[in-house]
């Protein structure tokens, strides 16, 4: 790796980021990979601006029927992987992809999305946020920290490398503490902070807590952080299954595994306005599995009413389920 210039390491990450997107590694390639991004220090950044070019078409689907994710299609004169190459030079700008368009990110910024959108955005320094629905961050970059500020929803942060500049997010009194990583974070109204760590080491604290030290978790790992300065900060294995469903809004789906009809419907309402209302308290406990479209709560009910035996009528703003 060393001797070689940023255009062939962007060609690299370029054909890294076209095998990801053609379907999971081989464990051999997951090695050569892992093997070349700790290489050269370059190589995150390069990476994950490749990769949030090639996900921006993907993801667009999630951004609502109005967008048209063909504006982000390459023009025919150029292959995928010419695209994805020529976006290393224009991804080096700091460009941030916001419901079809681009926009130049400086050293601050403010960023949301709505119920049912989510958004990518690749900063300066090559790391890559994707907003889930009805989130909002606030971006401050100086020359000694990376600094994000998460006001409210979820968020998943593919970090690029720097010992000297370390990544922090905050989300209400919960401090997030990174050099470069893979994570999560969650902050919604009523709920502790949930922080899910897909790779490397991130250290949770509160910097309001007197004489508490940071909670290092590694990858397959959460940590919950109660509102309550005085609570500690809880740590727990995540299964690898548990942590592909947790992961599925990046994919505009959203995946239960036990939980109840009533929880559910609580996560619709996040990406949805249209209410689904439980009138028998009884089928509002039923547990229930499997993989949904998040901005179709009435496919869901419908689908669910015919599993439990129930039935499922259509109101305005509204699908109600009663056995």
């Amino acid at each position: 790796m060393p001797g070689k210039t940023a255009h062939q390491i962007d060609a690299e990450a370029a054909d890294w980021a076209a095998r990801l997107d053609r379907g999971p590694l081989s464990a051999e390639q997951e090695v050569r990979f892992q093997d070349w991004l700790g290489a050269d220090a370059r190589c995150m950044g390069a990476f994950g601006r490749m990769r949030a070019l090639a996900l921006t078409t993907e993801r667009a689907r999630a951004l609502g029927p109005d967008f048209d994710p063909s504006v982000f299609e390459p023009a025919p004169a150029f292959p995928r992987r010419r695209v994805l190459q020529i976006g290393g030079a224009i991804a080096a700008s700091a460009l941030v992809g916001i419901g079809g368009t681009w926009q130049i990110l400086r050293l601050r910024g403010r960023f949301s999305t709505g119920k049912g959108e989510t958004k990518v955005v690749a900063l300066k320094d090559g790391s890559v946020v994707t907003l889930n629905t009805d989130s909002e961050m606030q971006v401050r970059y100086t020359d000694e920290l990376r600094s994000v500020e998460l006001i409210r929803g979820e968020a998943l942060f593919d970090v690029a490398k720097n010992k000297a500049r370390p990544f922090m997010v905050t989300a209400g009194d919960t401090n997030v503490r990174v050099v470069g990583t893979s994570f999560s974070v969650r902050r919604l109204e009523a709920a502790p902070i949930q922080v899910l760590v897909r790779e490397g080491i991130v250290e949770v604290f509160k910097p309001s807590q007197a004489g508490g030290h940071p909670v290092r978790i590694s990858a397959n790992t959460m940590a919950v952080a109660q509102a309550d300065n005085a609570a500690a900060i809880a740590a727990m294995p995540v299964p690898v299954a548990q942590l592909h469903r947790q992961m599925a809004w990046q994919k505009g789906q959203i995946a239960f595994e036990g939980e109840t009809l009533a929880q559910a419907a609580a996560e619709f309402a996040r990406y949805s306005d249209t209410k689904i209302v439980i009138d028998d308290p009884a089928l509002a406990r039923e547990e229930i599995a499997g993989l949904f479209k998040a901005t179709d709560p009435v496919g869901f009910a419908q689908t669910i009413a015919i599993s439990l035996n129930a039935r499922a009528r259509i109101g305005e703003g509204e699908v109600r389920l009663a056995r």
